[in-house]
């Protein structure tokens, strides 16, 4: 457990809050008190949500910004000093995701997906940290996934961003305890998002049906209440806790589950004798 702190008057950092999570995160922090910088690739809905919050009486300033570029990121941190002085928390929200079998995607696919969940995300944190140590009960908010505690089926490059955002989360986690910040991670489930419109592909045979999930305002909340509570990792929805346990508790039975899924979706295939894929340059040529 971290430090329990007031979201009042704390000022929040948070990408990707123009749209889903984000954008609920920043408008409820507002709501609560909090000094909000929002950071994000569209200015037009930046504005949009600036006046939404500034009409509610909140206080926010937004910045256009693309996390994958070195020169946003300081600009990001630019915005914190000159806006409020420097920041307490810092939420990496911003994420993109893509479906389709690994064995069919480019390798584009799988650095585009880690070059935003996972490289941007941590140097973002990296630009921050000086800020950090110098906030009040300042904390690192990594928003994370259920695929980053068990992999899915058809989402292997983002289960794979996901689950090295847990292991980054859990080793950052020590090193800044001798500084005082927390890192607190927060896994949505299924999210009633624009996320699965914004996918780099969508190509699963079997496509999760995102209106069936948490709303983004529900998820805001619980990362309002991890931090308030200090809460180190928290799952969410009781579908995704349940995968979570079953994962940790009965791994053979969860690898049987999935591997039966996608067993199912491809019987006619399998018994015709299955895709016929491309034959490796070495055995193409006879070389080993």
């Amino acid at each position: 457990m971290g430090q329990r702190r007031n979201i009042d008057g704390l000022r929040f950092v948070i990408t990707g809050a123009s749209q889903g999570i984000g954008k609920a995160l920043a408008e409820a922090a507002a709501q609560r008190g909090a000094r909000v910088l929002a950071a994000a690739r569209s200015e037009e809905l930046l504005d949009d949500l600036a006046a939404k919050v500034r009409a509610g009486g909140g206080m926010i300033e937004t910045v256009c910004a693309d996390i994958t570029e070195r020169v946003d990121r300081e600009a990001m941190a630019g915005a914190a000093l000159r806006h409020y002085g420097g920041v307490d928390v810092l939420v990496n929200n911003a994420g993109i995701g893509a479906t389709g079998h690994f064995a069919e995607a480019s390798p584009e696919r799988l650095r585009k997906i880690m070059e935003v969940n996972l490289f941007a995300l941590a140097e973002t944190t990296r630009q921050f940290l000086p800020l950090l140590r110098l906030g009040t009960t300042p904390a690192i908010l990594n928003v994370s996934s259920i695929a980053g505690k068990r992999g899915i089926p058809a989402r292997s490059d983002y289960s794979a961003s996901k689950f090295a955002v847990q292991g980054f989360s859990e080793a950052l986690r020590a090193e800044l305890a001798k500084d005082g910040i927390d890192v607190l991670v927060v896994n949505p489930g299924l999210t009633q998002t624009n996320f699965s419109h914004n996918m780099l592909e969508q190509k699963a045979a079997l496509q999760l049906d995102h209106l069936r999930g948490m709303t983004a305002e529900a998820v805001a909340a619980c990362c309002l209440r991890s931090l308030q509570r200090g809460r180190n990792e928290v799952s969410l929805s009781l579908g995704g806790r349940l995968i979570v346990l079953v994962n940790r508790l009965f791994p053979r039975l969860a690898d049987r589950i999935a591997k039966r899924k996608v067993y199912n979706l491809f019987r006619e295939e399998i018994a015709a004798g299955g895709p016929q894929l491309p034959k490796p340059l070495s055995l193409v040529s006879g070389k080993r």
